[in-house]
């Protein structure tokens, strides 16, 4: 989630661990106030006292989205390795092991076919605790299969973005997914398929600057921050200063950017209920 400093300018603040000494209690990051962990999780990882948005896994945002027990994993066993034998902090081979061993999946995004309240679709979800959520080569490669599938099935499209943008590590070989994403969505839309696109803490880079911002519904979770660069490298760059709430899903929405802004305790029902209107505009 963001914070603001006094200069208006918003940070993410970094998701709270449980404390391996009292592992059933955690701190919010934004109001410092103890949660018990059982009643955190309970109340979908969102603060009960300041409204803070935990981060959530792939595997708990696929929970917390579809029927249960209407879940098929596509393309698991997909992979990335180190194509430029890239180094920075750390080399890109042991990042990606790191990741892996963390979210026990393959990649950033999880894709497959699901149902919401009984209303097939095929969904992909991110996961900012992969490489940041970063998008790769097999990430567009996943979402490029999951939006073929879609297509096949006449199935309506959901992503649900978390995301620093594109994966550095792979270089022009990242950036290319932009353009592969866009493409597969656009054909997609042209031949009458209904894409949701569903913005989370954070969804930046060029995720937002691709598939992200190409639903024909975009819908953003409370005080996501979402956009492009970040907010002191726009200042330096266009020597203004930005406004107060500068690249906040409230921000957005005011500017017309994004549709609506839904509370995580509602938005399985209002994608239910978009579901059913286009299933009833096809039949």
């Amino acid at each position: 989630m963001i914070s603001f400093s006094k200069g208006n300018t918003p940070k993410i603040l970094k998701q709270q661990e449980k404390n391996a000494d009292n592992p059933d209690w955690i701190k919010c990051p934004s109001c410092r106030s103890i949660q018990y962990a059982k009643q955190l999780e309970e109340n979908l990882s969102v603060c009960p006292k300041c409204n803070y948005y935990f981060k959530l896994s792939a595997d708990e945002r696929i929970k917390l989205l579809l029927d249960e027990g209407f879940w098929e994993e596509l393309d698991a066993s997909l992979s990335s390795f180190d194509i430029l034998h890239f180094t920075d902090t750390k080399p890109y081979a042991k990042r990606l092991d790191d990741s892996i061993l963390k979210t026990n999946h393959q990649e950033a995004i999880l894709t497959g076919i699901g149902k919401i309240e009984t209303l097939p679709v095929a969904i992909g979800v991110m996961d900012f605790d992969f490489v940041g959520g970063s998008m790769g080569i097999v990430v567009g490669e996943k979402i490029v299969r999951l939006v073929d599938k879609a297509a096949l099935n006449h199935t309506p499209l959901v992503l649900v973005s978390s995301s620093g943008g594109a994966r550095m590590q792979e270089g022009i070989f990242s950036l290319m997914q932009m353009a592969r994403t866009s493409a597969a969505i656009g054909t997609f839309q042209k031949q009458g398929g209904l894409y949701l696109s569903i913005l989370t803490n954070p969804t930046t880079g060029g995720v937002s600057a691709s598939f992200a911002f190409l639903g024909d519904i975009i819908i953003a979770e409370p005080a996501s921050l979402i956009g492009f660069a970040g907010a002191r490298v726009i200042e330096q760059t266009t020597k203004q200063k930005l406004p107060a709430g500068f690249q906040t899903a409230e921000f957005l929405l005011e500017h017309g950017q994004i549709d609506k802004i839904v509370e995580r305790k509602n938005m399985r029902k209002l994608v239910a209920r978009l579901l059913h209107f286009y299933n009833k505009g096809q039949t």
